[in-house]
């Protein structure tokens, strides 16, 4: 392909025109595109290419426009103007998964992964393998998630929660999930701002295939140095317009840095010699638990310190721990020369301590609040008096800071979510310097922005360390560690392996440190045999010796110790600790009328759970269950008493469609009206019961005005097991096979664990959330018809009061009200479970007057002991 270089300092209306040479056989292109968001004009007329077995390179500052376009090219935006066409062909994508459909796969800047589900299936997120019955297949999932994340360089069984995963290791599972789609244009925004050098190199790799098979690729970034490593063309975008497009070949950083900005900028690492003053932190021997071990390090003041290592090394487990956000099981932290328990985060500003987090979105800001309220989160105490905030009060304490950054704002009552990352990140630095800290914790600190912030921090970065603030700089940028430190620690599997001085500190030995393959030193160039702090290099320590084979005896005490660590199981002994004692009181419990009893109540409370379950995974929540299940008892009783002749289904049926209607009121005025689930069912919940009091009025069904077979439905026994308990069984069986095994069940995880990013990839939320809200209608209806059955009398109050049973059921079952979480075992164990402690509790003669507090305090001691345990089987998982 003749790919000539295209100069446009002065773009003509309609962005940058690209040759002729460039307008066949595109694989995907922008066209003339425009986006406008109300009054701001995000990108103009903007046109480029992409091409198969190329990477092009879309740079800018941040608020250039670079996501704008890769959200119009995937689906996520639509343009007010001009044409995206693949492989020549005009298409408007009306979402993200029909531009997928199309062949465009992306990876956006912030990872829009599902925290409580496996990585295996965040992978395959929106795209899930099945088997030729048609379910999903779990196991060849696994199998494949494993083999690109090897791929990758991510060494994590694929069954763990990608919520524990550091931010690092996320944005290397976004990027799997773009591999495994096989698609044809790959988009990656941002991919390598959290990663390591190492994991770096694995994906240019990884990309470098991907030209070979003829995958046309476009990389937005800031780190010209790797951009210009694997771009073949670079457009440049400043003010939502194209400058210019050229071969990368043909041009240099500075060049590009000129175009970006306007201007030429300063070398990013100018720094005159460190005028160093007393040791203002020193670690002795610091160690935690599976996660760093025996860390010596000082900080003097006045001093920046780097810590480099991959992903995973313990770097950030180590600021966490100074910062007292993680507590040390051994060694000492001195401050200015004094040990110091660290006991909080609260502790540690109060010493002098600022931690600015790499996670900016998560641990950092608060994107609907102010700038200002941002700005004073760790202060805003001081700007407190008879406990109202004084707005002058907190601009005089971060006025200062702020104005240092040289901060671009609307004003201080902007929403921070609005700034660009490189803003963001100067609010967030002008409120650390707002604790007036001796020592600043920066974790990368230029992740994830552009090459004017990134020199506007570093130049913050000298100012601090002039004025003699300690700063401790965690960064997997190399060139950032090398042009802005003195000093350079080394870490690899939580042991200190190396330290360099500014003279000779180079990237190739921390490189070769950081993997193992050197056992660089300690201090400033000692000889490679010198142990670190008398300490034996790591490297060196003997290998563990080889396990024999397992044996049958093995493998079956490796399975026990499986079952045991699954929370289901630690619930059901945590129940049981509660219930086994309680029931000493009257062994009247254990007698088979009330087990019965109460294996029939726990299956209709069950039931309803279930679909209560399936509201909370979607991250609402149903008050209005128990009024459906009244107001439907009581319309099949009704209706069976004034058609006593009428077969049983026409009961069954009446009830099914009371469920049916208030479950689609709810999901649609949730799903749809966007009003929050807590206040639409607390509204229906008073609504459902209204209707019930006035078509009852007073009234009761008696059994003797309904048939013999309407009574005996829920009574006749089937080998000993009873109808409502057979229903049960089979309603659990069905949930738990297509939560599981079906595509769409496991989308109402993905819905609630993540909505944005569910409707990112295609999987339609409200949807999920409004079938939900339907199946826990018909659910509850189904019981109602069940319990105007079972029970002799049907009134207006039927089931009050009972949404309370079913929901502490289902949430110490284990279903998390974040949504997302949750197990079908865990709500039968978790229904039972309580309904056994009220069961003992009554049989055992408790007061009614106390009934209520004691059987509160049973639920709180019982998820207490389940919580202990659940903490101790991850702290032995090390996670």
């Amino acid at each position: 392909m003749d790919v000539t270089r295209t100069n446009h300092a002065a773009p003509a209306v309609g962005g940058n025109r690209e040759p002729e040479a460039y307008g066949q056989g595109a694989a995907a292109e922008l066209a003339g595109v425009s986006k406008i968001f109300g009054s701001t004009v995000a990108v103009s007329e903007v046109s480029f290419q992409l091409f198969t077995g190329e990477v092009l390179a879309l740079v800018g500052e941040n608020g250039a426009g670079k996501s704008t376009c890769v959200k119009m090219l995937g689906g996520v935006y639509h343009p007010d103007g001009g044409t995206v066409r693949i492989a020549g062909e005009d298409v408007h994508f009306p979402t993200a998964l029909e531009a997928h459909k199309h062949g465009v796969a992306v990876v956006h800047q912030h990872p829009g992964l599902f925290a409580d589900l496996s990585i295996a299936e965040n992978v395959f997120a929106g795209q899930p393998l099945r088997s030729r019955t048609g379910l999903l297949d779990h196991t060849r999932m696994k199998s494949e998630a494993q083999k690109v994340l090897a791929q990758l360089g991510l060494e994590r069984p694929v069954t763990m929660p990608v919520g524990s995963l550091r931010v690092s290791e996320q944005q290397l599972v976004e990027i799997a999930r773009a591999l495994v789609s096989e698609s044809k244009v790959l988009i990656l925004d941002e991919p390598t701002a959290a990663l390591t050098t190492a994991e770096v190199d694995r994906l240019f790799e990884v990309i470098e295939r991907l030209k070979e098979q003829g995958v046309a690729m476009m990389c937005v970034g800031h780190r010209l140095e790797e951009i210009f490593r694997i771009s073949d063309r670079l457009t440049v975008l400043r003010d939502g317009a194209v400058v210019d497009t050229c071969r990368t070949s043909e041009v240099t950083e500075e060049e590009i840095v000129k175009l970006m900005v306007g201007r030429a900028l300063g070398d990013l690492y100018e720094r005159s010699a460190a005028v160093l003053g007393d040791t203002v932190l020193e670690l002795q021997g610091l160690s935690s638990e599976g996660k760093f071990r025996n860390i010596d390090l000082s900080v003097r003041a006045g001093e920046v310190v780097g810590m480099a290592g991959l992903i995973g090394s313990g770097r950030t487990e180590v600021a966490r721990a100074i910062f007292g956000m993680e507590r040390p099981t051994s060694g000492k932290i001195l401050i200015h020369g004094h040990e110091q328990t660290i006991k909080s985060a609260a502790h540690a500003i109060s010493e002098g301590i600022a931690y600015v987090s790499e996670d900016r979105r998560g641990q950092s800001i608060v994107e609907d609040f102010t700038i200002l309220d941002n700005a004073t989160l760790p202060v805003v105490g001081k700007a407190t008096k008879w406990g109202l905030i004084s707005t002058k009060a907190e601009l005089a304490m971060v006025q200062g800071p702020l104005e240092r950054m040289k901060l671009k704002f609307a004003g201080y009552d902007q929403p921070i979510g609005n700034l660009s990352g490189g803003n963001q990140q100067k609010v967030v630095l002008a409120k650390w310097l707002a604790t007036q800290p001796k020592l600043l914790i920066l974790d990368e600190p230029t992740q994830g922005i552009d090459v004017q912030a990134k020199a506007e921090v570093h130049r913050i970065i000298r100012e601090l360390s002039a004025q003699g603030i300690a700063i401790l700089l965690i960064s997997s940028d190399m060139p950032e560690l090398l042009g802005a430190c003195d000093r350079i620690y080394v870490m690899k599997h939580g042991d200190l392996v190396a330290e360099f001085d500014r003279e000779h500190a180079n990237q190739y030995d921390i490189g070769l440190a950081a993997t193992g393959l050197h056992a660089s030193t300690r201090s400033t160039r000692k000889t490679a045999a010198e142990p670190a702090s008398g300490k034996e290099p790591p490297e060196t320590r003997p290998a563990r010796p080889k396990r024999p084979a397992d044996t049958a005896w093995d493998r079956g005490l490796s399975w026990i110790r499986q079952a045991l660590g699954r929370r289901e199981l630690g619930l059901l002994l945590a129940l049981a600790a509660v219930v086994a004692p309680l029931s000493l009181l009257n062994t009247n419990f254990y007698s088979g009328d009330n087990l019965h009893d109460l294996a029939d109540y726990s299956a209709m409370l069950g039931i309803v759970g279930i679909g209560q379950m399936l509201v909370i995974l979607t991250r609402n929540i149903d008050l209005s269950v128990a009024s459906t299940l009244g107001l439907a008892a009581y319309a099949s009783a009704a209706t069976m008493r004034a058609v006593p002749d009428a077969p049983i289904l026409l009961g069954i049926g009446v009830a099914l469609a009371v469920g049916l209607l208030c479950g689609l009121i709810n999901g649609a005025v949730i799903a749809y009206g966007g009003v929050p689930s807590i206040v639409v069912t607390l509204g229906t919940l008073a609504l459902y019961r209204g209707v019930l009091s006035i078509i009852s009025s007073g009234d009761r069904v008696k059994p003797e005005q309904v048939s013999d077979d309407w009574l005996s439905m829920t009574k006749t026994a089937i080998f000993g097991i009873s109808p409502v308990q057979l229903s049960a069984i089979a309603v659990f069986a069905l949930a738990g096979f297509i939560l599981w095994w079906t595509a769409k069940g496991r989308e109402t995880y993905f819905a609630g664990s993540n909505p944005a990013g569910a409707e990112l990839i295609g999987i339609p939320a409200k949807r999920r959330t409004l079938a939900a809200f339907t199946i826990s209608g018909l659910l509850a209806g189904a019981v109602g018809a069940m319990w105007a059955s079972y029970y002799p009398f049907v009134d207006g109050q039927v089931a009050f009061g009972l949404e309370t049973a079913i929901i502490a059921g289902v949430v110490v079952g284990g279903v998390a009200l974040r949504g997302g979480s949750g197990t079908v075992v865990g709500v039968l164990i978790g229904t039972v479970g309580l309904l056994a402690i009220r069961k003992v509790l009554t049989i055992a003669g408790v007061p009614d007057q106390y009934l209520q507090a004691v059987y509160g305090a049973a639920i709180i001691a019982a998820v207490s002991v389940d919580v202990v345990l659940h903490g101790r089987r991850n702290k032995a998982k090390g996670h």
